[in-house]
């Protein structure tokens, strides 16, 4: 298992490449919230500061636009794919970014699908399922994978998920903290069930919820919840080979001390 960071694609990506390469991250996921980045220039600089950085880029995290409220009452209606007024203007900026994707050459795409109804006759889970399916579709033949982000849905609401979209490329991306924040599984027990399908991770440590409004808060890496032990534990027994990849939700000097601690934490693990 590689090491990774989360790095953002507005910066200059040669420093910051080569400043996660310094630290011991060969790997990282880039990171696009705004579709208007997805040009044609953008994605030459990102060849480029590969080239010379010889960085691996192991995900593309690709957010969407429109409101986003991170809380348990509002979030249900402006996260992701989920909420039907904003589905088919994401699906599109979806598909702009398996475009970009494609041009960079990352195979595998990643975003937040929202909080999917656990309810298998619901019509908002199935017209997200369909949706992914159409994105899904669209990035098979290019050797494509769309990644969920973990943590809106429960494990087996996402594995149902990923069972009914049923076109083979189709995985998780595994965030411990989210699992936590959001209250839906303890990341050990969820890993098990949803080991086949992890294609990358989060390493990101958090709380579980104290109120029914607010997400349980984040912890740096080995101060939360997560039994990081015993997950990285499991993600050996089921043969998981991809990258873990530190998400620390600060900014400043002490975002990078928590990095390092995080890494140093993996090295021990591994």
């Amino acid at each position: 298992m590689k090491l990774g960071l989360m790095i953002g694609a507005e910066g200059d990506l040669c420093a910051e490449f080569s400043a996660a390469i310094e630290m011991g991250f060969p790997t990282c996921q880039l990171v696009i919230w705004n579709s208007a980045l997805y040009t044609e220039d953008n994605a030459r600089k990102v060849r480029e500061a590969v080239e010379q950085t010889k960085m691996e880029i192991s995900a593309l995290w690709a957010g969407w636009s429109g409101p986003a409220v991170w809380d348990f009452y509002d979030g249900p209606e402006t996260l992701g794919l989920a909420p039907k007024a904003f589905r088919g203007m994401r699906l599109l900026e979806l598909y702009a970014a398996s475009d970009f994707a494609e041009k960079i050459h990352v195979t595998d795409i990643i975003t937040h699908v929202g909080f999917l109804p656990e309810t298998p006759n619901n019509e908002d889970f199935y017209g997200t399922v369909s949706v992914l399916r159409s994105l899904a579709l669209r990035m098979k033949p290019r050797g494509q994978y769309f990644l969920f982000e973990t943590g809106q849905e429960t494990p087996v609401t996402l594995l149902r998920a990923i069972e009914e979209i049923g076109t083979g490329n189709v995985g998780v991306n595994f965030d411990s903290a989210n699992l936590l924040a959001y209250g839906k599984a303890n990341p050990v027990d969820a890993a098990r069930i949803l080991g086949r399908y992890i294609r990358n991770t989060h390493i990101k440590d958090g709380m579980y919820p104290v109120n029914g409004r607010e997400l349980g808060r984040e912890a740096a890496p080995g101060e939360g919840c997560v039994n990081y032990p015993a997950l990285i534990g499991v993600l050996k027994d089921i043969g998981y080979e991809g990258c873990l990849t530190i998400e620390r939700e600060i900014h400043g000097e002490q975002q990078r001390k928590d990095i390092l601690k995080a890494r140093d934490m993996l090295l021990a693990l591994l």
